[in-house]
């Protein structure tokens, strides 16, 4: 039951999802076992290294430069600040960095240049280092590979079907072809979406269904319930029940065995209670600190108490996959090549975004 498999059908997805719940409960817990340690949870810290102003239009982004949030830009932060972050994050217990940029895709230049020098200052702190900065090459994947990252985030947010619903500027293929072009390289995949954004729990199971298919399967996956977000296009989706994350995360374990499941954005909005049933039924990372790029997450510290009630213990850098090694700059066999792809731009309206984008006009 807990081989791997890249054939799952969206109907057994369905079925696994839709079982009585502790049949589901004990067979994701079953499952955990044979491949984790269910006592060690990997802890990493997200931070948003250029805040607001993307181009995207992300339904429920509230740094999306076309609705109006109240979400302050910020420029690209220094390399000192980052590494300040990371030494925090590492004496709070955080195994992992993960540095998000609010950009549409990676430009060569000078600023993708001191993302580098980031990646080769927090590789060399013995901590583990992500990156999600949008769509990249081949090239700037082996660029990235060659500073020391260890993986790079690009979600696929929900099912091929409902991703036309949410987003209108780029194509679920983009998401795959970064995917794939990361996979050329050394660096872990982590990949995953969210759920409460108006989805069918059949779009739940097809999110599902193309996680599993890529072969390898994602070194680990998010599950994030939205934050719904004033003047976003999602702002009036209602929270996500406990009892969805906990179905979800538990069949996430089931199709994806031996990836890490990460309880991501949504986490203020859940019990303890509902949090250590995740755990049981298979999440084993979370995201600390008391915010996820821009919306509200638990206290570290609180975290911390919650993971001695519980008995759990951070994972320590490194478990899955040896240290990278970095190679600086100079010695780098991957140069800056000047790229301009042309990832695609469907170009389809969604109603609620443009509505969202008109209202956003009205109060600038």
């Amino acid at each position: 039951m807990n081989e791997v498999r890249h054939n799952w059908s969206k109907q057994e997805i369905l079925d696994i999802y839709n079982k009585p719940l502790m049949e589901l409960l004990y067979d994701a817990a079953t499952i955990h076992r044979q491949q984790h340690d269910p006592n060690v949870v990997q802890v990493s810290t997200l931070l948003s290294i250029k805040t607001g102003g993307c181009s995207e239009d992300c339904g429920y982004c509230p740094q999306a430069a076309r609705y109006h949030t109240g979400v302050q830009g910020s420029d690209l932060m220094t390399v000192n600040q980052v590494k300040a972050q990371a030494l925090r994050a590492k004496e709070s217990g955080s195994s992992r960095v993960c540095m998000g940029a609010a950009w549409r895709n990676v430009k060569d230049g000078e600023e993708f240049d001191q993302v580098l020098d980031m990646v080769r200052t927090i590789n060399k702190l013995d901590m583990e280092v992500c990156c999600t900065l949008g769509m990249i090459t081949e090239n700037q994947a082996q660029r990235l590979a060659e500073a020391g990252l260890y993986a790079y985030n690009h979600n696929l947010d929900s099912s091929e079907e409902y991703y036309k619903e949410v987003i209108s500027t780029r194509g679920y293929q983009d998401r795959l072809d970064t995917i794939g072009n990361v996979r050329k390289t050394n660096v872990t995949v982590c990949s995953g979406g969210i759920i409460g954004m108006g989805e069918s729990i059949e779009d739940r199971a097809g999110m599902l269904v193309a996680l599993s298919t890529l072969d390898p399967q994602p070194e680990s996956t998010p599950i994030n319930a939205l934050v719904a977000v004033e003047g976003t296009p999602l702002e009036d989706e209602k929270p996500v029940e406990i009892w969805d994350m906990i179905r979800m995360v538990a069949t996430t374990r089931i199709v994806l065995p031996e990836t890490q499941v990460r309880l991501s954005a949504g986490r203020t909005q859940m019990s303890r209670e509902g949090q250590a049933m995740c755990f049981f039924a298979g999440a084993n990372s979370i995201f600390a600190g008391d915010k996820l790029l821009t919306t509200p997450n638990p206290d570290v510290n609180e975290d911390m108490k919650m993971f001695k009630l519980l008995g759990l213990n951070p994972q320590k850098p490194f478990t899955k996959k040896v240290q990278p090694q970095t190679i600086e700059a100079e010695d780098s066999k991957y140069q800056n090549l000047g790229e301009k792809p042309k990832w695609s731009r469907p170009g389809h309206t969604i109603e609620r975004n443009e509505t969202a984008k008109q209202k956003a006009k009205l109060i600038k």
